[in-house]
């Protein structure tokens, strides 16, 4: 196994790979992964000898086409001019994608597939989500470029005086995910305790989940991935051993992260990563899931988000171009503050692309690390970096190396869309930048630094952006909802935004690529989502729950017992049960979302959302007290 071939290095020759594939017969197929707007990767199985013969086909995009109807771009590719084209993306890494339960009797090896990153184009138009990245980062380098030309002298900045030749954007995540042991189900009571008492924080793995980390992290690496870290997080319940000396009932949370890379390979290869870690595992036999929020009550899955931005000199030299010249002094540089003011000013509409699912919102609630407030933290003094794991944006800084300072987006989960988190989130970093390279930051401090309702040169007014306290314990959810925002708490509310903000939209889609068409399409889809979800998904489960919870039959009741299980019944009732007269909450919201009312939707979702926890709180307390 020493020698497969597990990576096609970015912008080698169409002779290398075709020697390259020549010599490693196992890979027996290529696929070519294009990225919707909702964040799904194509997959297919395509013959390598037919990619070897037309490989100037696959390079122009004529080679292979998918329906319109099989990937998410509604409004673009319809049923009536469905036709989307996949050109192969060669200025990226490509990856072998071993099947280790299907060997080639040949060469004894498991059979490969090469998997290609790609484009998709309808109409001759670049669609999908990595091409949005990628035609984003070309028009801010552009404009980053030129600004710097026109400001040599920016302050705070070691680059200044310098020419600026080009521009490198880094990303990194770090991937949080649950592995349990297949159609089990641990207690959340008990799990809530044992996060609460972090029993779990950086314990040590046993047994197969220990065996599959190890395998995944080796395996990570024989692809040029260079993992940083494998641990446990805050989640998880102690397994039990069975009679045969086997862990059961596993249940843990985990993290893995990796070195930072360009951003378009950055987000590509987490998709890698994730496909990785859930193919060792289930060969280990446990089940992954990378969803935000799998269980209601216990901590959900983040995907920290890292983000980097750094300047190539004429003389060859790179410079953090976030990082202060004198660290001790100064928390950044002039362009970091602006950076950092832009990501937090254009919230609102680059919110959409991170949080674009129920289940995504519902990881975004008080008291489990993430974050519910547009706000940063710097640290009390430039001296000391700050740790503040409260708020929604870290500055990341190290004052021995200079070129770690990042900022850190902990508001993404392990299924955003990375791509076009990202394109959003430069864009409103060159907004930020255009702003601050005319002043000094001293004043950038003070802007960043703002009171609500103070008013600013650039922030909102009636806002404030920066707190060095625990957001979650120093304030009522009021105080945070008036100094910080409100936050969406459905997905209607959140694509709102990309209507209530239309000077903001301006901004994140002033590079071109994320245009209105893309973000109109993911709009829809994200609400088509929304709608079908709770309809087909959602609403079934809350039903089932409220079926369960039936009266006790016990031969001794108190008049506890009877007063909860009156409130019980009624709302059972207003939730799940119609009358001729009367339709119940899940009634109405069906009708609701089927009549495209989706404000009203919303406001019901949240009703539904309330009661039915009012609901298990209720039939807790009625359960325990029957004996």
């Amino acid at each position: 196994m020493a020698d497969l071939l597990y990576t096609i290095k970015a912008n080698t020759p169409k002779e290398e790979i075709i020697k390259q594939l020549r010599e490693h017969p196992e890979i027996k197929f290529v696929s070519l992964v294009g990225i919707d707007l909702a964040g799904n990767d194509t997959d297919e199985k395509i013959p390598v000898q037919i990619f070897m013969k037309d490989i100037d086909e696959f390079y122009a995009g004529t080679a292979v086409q998918t329906d319109g109807s099989s990937v998410v771009l509604p409004g673009i590719a319809t049923l009536n001019n469905a036709k989307v084209d996949m050109p192969v993306d060669p200025s990226v890494n490509w990856f072998v994608d071993y099947n280790f339960e299907h060997y080639d009797n040949t060469t004894n090896r498991p059979v490969g597939t090469l998997r290609i990153p790609g484009f998709l184009i309808h109409e001759g138009k670049r669609v999908d989500s990595r091409a949005v990245l990628t035609d984003t980062l070309v028009n801010v380098k552009r404009e980053l470029v030129n600004l710097f030309h026109r400001h040599p002298n920016i302050d705070g900045l070691d680059v200044s005086g310098k020419e600026v030749i080009d521009i490198v954007f880094t990303s990194a995540t770090e991937l949080e995910f649950w592995v349990k042991t297949p159609l089990e189900e641990a207690s959340v009571e008990e799990m809530s305790a044992a996060e609460i008492m972090q029993e779990q924080y950086w314990e040590r793995t046993h047994g197969a989940v220990r065996c599959a980390l190890e395998q995944s992290i080796i395996e990570l690496n024989k692809y040029g991935l260079n993992v940083e870290m494998g641990h446990k997080e805050v989640g998880g319940l102690k397994a039990q051993i069975d009679e045969s000396g086997h862990l059961t009932h596993v249940c843990e949370q985990l993290e893995i992260d990796w070195k930072y890379a360009d951003a378009v390979q950055a987000a590509d290869n987490e998709i890698t990563v994730r496909t990785i870690i859930k193919e060792i595992f289930r060969a280990n036999g446990l089940e992954v899931t990378f969803k935000a929020k799998p269980m209601i009550g216990l901590a959900g899955n983040g995907e920290h988000t890292h983000i980097g931005l750094a300047a190539i000199t004429a003389d060859g030299s790179l410079h953090n171009l976030f990082a202060a010249k004198n660290q001790r002094k100064d928390y950044m540089s002039a362009v970091g503050y602006g950076a950092l003011m832009g990501l937090l000013k254009y919230y609102e509409v680059i919110n959409p692309f991170v949080s674009a699912t129920n289940d995504s919102l519902n990881r975004l609630k008080p008291g489990f690390e993430a974050p519910v407030c547009v706000v940063t933290s710097l640290g009390h003094s430039p001296d000391m970096p700050s740790r503040n794991r409260t708020i929604l944006v870290s500055l990341i800084r190290d004052l021995k190396n200079p070129m770690a300072t990042r900022f850190e987006l902990r508001g993404c989960n392990p299924y955003t869309n990375i791509y076009l988190v990202l394109a959003a989130s430069y864009s409103a970093i060159l907004d930020g930048v255009k702003m601050a390279v005319n002043h000094k930051t001293s004043d950038l401090l003070a802007e960043l630094s703002k009171d609500a309702g103070q008013e600013g040169f650039y922030l909102d007014k009636d806002r404030a952006y920066r707190s060095e306290k625990d957001v979650f314990e120093d304030f009522t959810e009021e105080e945070r909802n008036k100094l910080f925002g409100k936050p969406p708490t459905t997905v209607w509310e959140n694509m709102e935004s990309l209507r209530k903000f239309p000077d903001k939209v301006k901004v994140i889609s002033s590079c071109g690529a994320l245009d209105e068409r893309i973000i109109s399409a993911f709009r829809i889809g994200a609400l088509l989502r929304w709608k079908t979800e709770l309809i087909s998904r959602i609403l079934p489960e809350l039903r089932n729950y409220v079926r369960k919870a039936k009266k006790i039959n016990s031969d001794f009741v108190t008049d506890l017992d009877a007063y909860n299980w009156n409130k019980i019944f009624l709302l059972r009732a207003t939730l799940a049960k119609d009358s001729i007269d009367e339709k119940s909450l899940f009634t109405q919201l069906i009708v609701a979302l089927q009549l495209g009312e989706y404000e009203q939707a919303s406001k019901l979702q949240v009703e539904i959302y309330d009661k039915v926890e009012e609901l298990k709180m209720l039939y807790d307390a009625y359960e325990k007290n029957i004996i």
